[in-house]
């Protein structure tokens, strides 16, 4: 096809969790978008590079097929990490003979399903795009791509202890500590602040417990850009999008309006803080009525600290300083504010978790094979 003449818009398609959630998406088809032809979408590794060379910041590898069937083992059910909108993602070995000049890495693959090839191409290009240019240590690392023929996959970094929405909500590992929920919260609010700081701003659009990965020591790293935006630039104060998300942690405005800031991340920054705190899931259709939404029966609590106590993650055992509780309750109170420009800058986030950050020797917590890894 030549140079690639695509003028490239990735804000608008659906994200797929890099691991399996149960929370439902949002998909709005009301709001009006530029149309695209996927005749001029990228479909090969140098039409690719052609669309990243104004953007790209960080080297790609562009495997073959072939060489993914070798690092996954040809794709073994037993390196299955988990899956989600996209499909499937494998734990896989590059290996020193693999290709001359790539080192030794433990990875995880992404592989497109097939099954929806126009809309998992855009999400698959919108990562391809956000995590070729930016890097930082609180967002996970894309090592490479495949686009070969109809074959869409990408690989990352391996993590070893897979998604927050995994550890916090498990019933095998564990119970996270208080210390390590605030070193998650901390090292997720750093990811965050960066990407709306970044020379071109971006807004994450769909931050939730499954889209935050964990290394071996609990660092958090932002994972799946398939639901990235450009943010507003100049005198704009907002962009208006196709609203895309998932319940129980969008903002209330960008559903009402499509309207979409920085702001809105927060919110949902706010939502993750409070399943943190509590741990409980942002939507639980197994709770009583008036407790399935969490932030509608949590917010007005969290103000009140004879009653906040009793929210807390009975996991926890009481094992906790409750002035940092009080800290965090308030902080996330502020995140869930009704109107966006009350809410703190991701900035003013992190300067107030920094001192609820405290020394803890991580735990030799046991990761059954069971669990997901990065992707």
């Amino acid at each position: 096809m030549g140079n690639c003449m695509f003028r490239w818009n990735p804000s608008i398609y659906r994200v797929s969790s890099n691991a399996k959630s149960e929370s439902p998406k949002i998909q709005s088809p009301s709001q009006k978008e530029e149309p695209q032809d996927d005749n001029k979408m990228p479909s090969n590794p140098e039409e690719v590079e052609d669309l990243r060379k104004d953007l790209a910041a960080n080297p790609l590898i562009a495997f073959t097929s072939e060489e993914l069937k070798t690092i996954t083992d040809n794709f073994r059910q037993d390196r299955v990490l988990g899956g989600g909108g996209f499909g499937c993602v494998y734990k896989g070995y590059i290996t020193e003979d693999l290709r001359e000049g790539i080192q030794p890495l433990q990875v995880a693959v992404k592989v497109h399903d097939g099954d929806n090839s126009f809309q998992g191409h855009r999400e698959w290009l919108a990562e391809v795009i956000f995590l070729g240019q930016l890097s930082h240590p609180n967002l996970v690392k894309l090592v490479g791509y495949c686009c070969e023929d109809d074959h869409r996959m990408l690989i990352y970094e391996y993590m070893p202890r897979g998604s927050v929405e995994n550890n916090l909500f498990s019933m095998v590992l564990l119970p996270l500590s208080w210390s390590i929920r605030m070193k998650i919260a901390f090292g997720a609010a750093k990811g965050l602040a960066f990407l709306h700081e970044a020379e071109r701003p971006v807004i994450y659009r769909d931050f939730k417990t499954s889209n935050i990965l964990l290394d071996m020591d609990y660092n958090a790293k932002l994972s799946d850009f398939g639901l990235a935006k450009d943010g507003p630039v100049g005198d704009k104060s907002h962009v208006s999008t196709r609203i895309m998300g998932t319940y129980g942690y969008a903002a209330p405005e960008y559903i009402m309006t499509g309207h979409l800031t920085a702001r809105s991340d927060v919110y949902s920054f706010g939502v993750v803080l409070l399943e943190l705190l509590t741990g409980r899931k942002s939507l639980d259709k197994s709770r009583p009525a008036r407790e399935q939404n969490l932030t509608e029966w949590a917010r007005p609590i969290l103000r009140e600290k004879k009653k906040l106590l009793n929210i807390v993650d009975p996991r926890l055992e009481g094992d906790y300083p409750v002035k940092a509780i009080h800290k965090a309750a308030m902080l996330a109170y502020h995140c869930l504010n009704n109107n966006p420009k009350a809410r703190p800058l991701m900035r003013d986030i992190v300067d107030s978790l920094e001192p609820l950050q405290e020394c803890e020797e991580v735990p030799k917590m046991m990761i059954t094979s069971g669990e997901e890894g990065s992707g």
